[in-house]
């Protein structure tokens, strides 16, 4: 998600703050790394300017000196990339929450409508869909289908060319439901017949919110769209999607900026659990390498079957740890996504100077880790020393899963390393205390064993 102007983002705070003197030469090359990177984000050319200016501002002010200009010059920066995202919008649920998704052809909104069900169905909430595009070919098959992936009903009325209908016909099943998600038409451009017919839903269906959504690909075209649906139809707030595919990113997010449309989610891949609710702040903070803990830990949650997880818990306080619970692990990892937006995520992370191929390569690692421990036994996942025991064993895995007998060694051995931390770790908990002499003794034995291992 706009890497190039992630990685010159980072360059720049880093050559601002190891610089000895912020000469013009120095605050030149800035500036005109900056202006290049957020031109090919298609950011708008004069707010770019703007921005320059303000830039050489700062760092050209006599009155300020030294480390004093450094940190102002960053702070001016921070700001004004901060301003560029407009504000954060929360969405406040009620007893009863109605969302009406409104957009143009081709911008994603029934796999969104799916991604926003799958969200909160995640977070407890009763959520339910309702086609009323009666226009599009088979757009109330593709909602039902959708929405049968992440086990969120769908009702629909194939026949029906009248939505009011549909929706009144639906009414007293859609009061069973806290948050009902209302698909509806869309059009090459908003033209006045989709007007009359956005408005006549609405006025039936009474949304407690209104969705514009819009691929990140419309560049700064989407301030034009965010206003008119805002001028015709008062949306409430817009939903980005296919922020991971295009370089124009940042051109959609700061005309939602601009329109004062604010974005209230971001689709970042093609999965269910691909979707965040949009944080202004978070989204800088990765943007300049410094992690976005938050968004971690709800992919994490996304995607994690809850009975496992109270499962490998309640193994976890108790000490012990199954080459199943590994497995679990490796299957979050993966689906929360790549090793790169993993590590993104994660504050200070971010900055590691870790090639793409040595991330490649540890996932690539994870994945045929897991393909192993399919291949074993029950007594074998349950007790991995009988593979110890009878070598035998290793290179029948090996031949099951299609890897090496050296990776199932590794396996082994990695999963023996946790197994003894956890261990450690329910002793603890079942004393609970810890002498100095003896965390230093753990610190120094387990940092040793993990040198150089992941």
């Amino acid at each position: 998600m706009l890497e190039k102007l992630s990685s010159i983002l980072k360059k720049t705070t880093d050559k601002i703050a190891n610089a000895l003197f912020l000469d013009k030469e120095v605050v030149e090359s800035l500036v005109k790394d900056l202006q290049r990177a957020l031109i090919e984000a298609d950011v708008n050319v004069k707010i770019v300017l703007e921005l320059s200016e303000k830039l050489r501002k700062v760092a050209y002010d006599e009155r300020i000196k030294g480390l004093e200009k450094k940190e102002h010059l960053i702070k001016v920066l921070h700001g004004e990339l901060r301003a560029l995202l407009g504000i954060q919008k929360k969405i406040e649920l009620g007893k009863k929450n109605v969302f009406m998704m409104l957009g143009l052809y081709g911008a994603g909104k029934t796999t969104t409508i799916s991604k926003i069900a799958f969200y909160y169905a995640k977070r407890g909430h009763k959520v339910c869909a309702v086609g009323l595009d009666v226009h599009r070919p088979a757009a109330a098959e593709q909602l039902k289908q959708a929405c049968a992936k992440v086990n969120v009903s769908a009702f629909i009325a194939p026949e029906e060319k009248n939505p009011l209908k549909i929706l009144k016909h639906y009414q007293k099943e859609l009061e069973k439901y806290d948050i009902v998600l209302i698909d509806t038409a869309g059009r090459d451009a908003l033209d006045s017949e989709l007007i009359k017919e956005i408005k006549a839903i609405a006025k039936e269906a009474k949304p407690t919110e209104t969705f514009l959504v819009m691929p990140a690909d419309v560049g700064q075209t989407a301030r034009k769209q965010a206003s008119t649906f805002k001028e015709a139809v008062n949306i409430t707030g817009v939903i980005i999607t296919r922020m991971d595919s295009t370089a124009k990113a940042g051109g959609a997010l700061t005309a939602c900026a601009e329109a004062k449309a604010p974005v209230v989610f971001i689709g970042t891949g093609e999965k269910p659990h691909e979707l965040e609710h949009f944080d202004p702040d978070a989204f800088l903070s990765r943007l300049l390498g410094m992690g976005d803990l938050k968004a971690l830990l709800e992919k994490i949650e996304s995607v994690t079957n809850q009975k496992e997880l109270e499962k490998t818990t309640q193994n976890l306080k108790e000490g012990k740890f199954t080459l199943r619970d590994l497995q679990a692990q490796l299957e979050t990892m993966e689906n929360v996504g790549s090793m790169d937006k993993i590590m993104a995520m994660i504050p200070g992370l971010g900055q590691a100077n870790v090639s793409k191929e040595a991330m490649e390569k540890q996932q690539s690692q994870a994945k045929r880790w897991k393909h192993a421990i399919n291949s074993m036994t029950q007594a074998e996942v349950e007790n991995p020393e009988l593979l110890e025991k009878q070598t035998s064993r290793i290179a029948r895995i090996a031949k099951g899963s299609g890897t090496t007998t050296s990776e199932i060694r590794a396996l082994i051995k990695q999963y023996k390393l946790l197994k003894e931390m956890v261990q450690s770790q329910g002793k603890i908990a079942e004393s609970g205390t810890l002498d100095q002499k003896t965390m230093m003794k753990l610190a120094k034995k387990f940092g040793r064993k993990m040198k150089g291992r992941f």
